[in-house]
């Protein structure tokens, strides 16, 4: 059994620079969602709960999942304050209770919360695959957002870990479950 964890995709994120394909983000996240919960697996949605004032205050429009997502009643909703959403949060719980064969990650920000929730979810123990056409990043003042991608990539293919790690496209794991 599978679980995803989509994180941060909220309308919060609409503000500032355009995030990278986040139209085709979005739409590969939900062709995940439900794959996922065909398999019975579990869908948990990170929503950050920011500070006043900032686009993602809690109970705003921005703290809002983009309403381009399908989410559903029995998906888990994970409220997090700081990056890493295993801090100080119910995430390690929830997954140690439903005790999946792999975390699949999607989500926004590749460079930083998604970044801490690959990091974690492998140091947790968790055998971890990062969607790589599923999550998104805006361009950095010093290099643009697919190669902050990339990099990323690069990065969490070669992380020590006792689990596997796997970046691979959703193309990749809808054909899996498929087979």
């Amino acid at each position: 059994m599978d679980a995803i964890i989509v994180v941060d995709m909220q309308v919060g994120l609409l503000n500032g620079p355009p995030k990278h394909d986040l139209q085709g983000v979005v739409q590969r996240i939900n062709l995940l969602t439900a794959m996922v919960r065909e398999r019975s697996g579990k869908v948990i949605w990170i929503r950050h709960c920011g500070k006043p004032g900032d686009s993602f205050e809690r109970d705003t429009e921005g703290w809002s999942f983009l309403p381009e997502l399908a989410g559903h009643p029995d998906d888990a909703v994970i409220e997090k304050t700081l990056n890493d959403p295993f801090v100080r949060t119910g995430l390690q719980g929830t997954l140690a209770r439903i005790a999946p064969d792999r975390v699949i990650v999607s989500g926004w920000a590749t460079d930083s919360c998604v970044d801490s929730t690959v990091r974690s979810a492998i140091s947790n123990d968790h055998h971890v695959v990062v969607a790589s056409d599923a999550h998104t990043v805006s361009d950095r003042p010093h290099m643009d957002a697919t190669a902050v991608i990339r990099h990323h990539h690069w990065v969490w293919s070669d992380l020590l870990t006792n689990c596997s790690v796997r970046i691979v496209t959703t193309g990749q794991i809808l054909d899996e479950a498929a087979s």
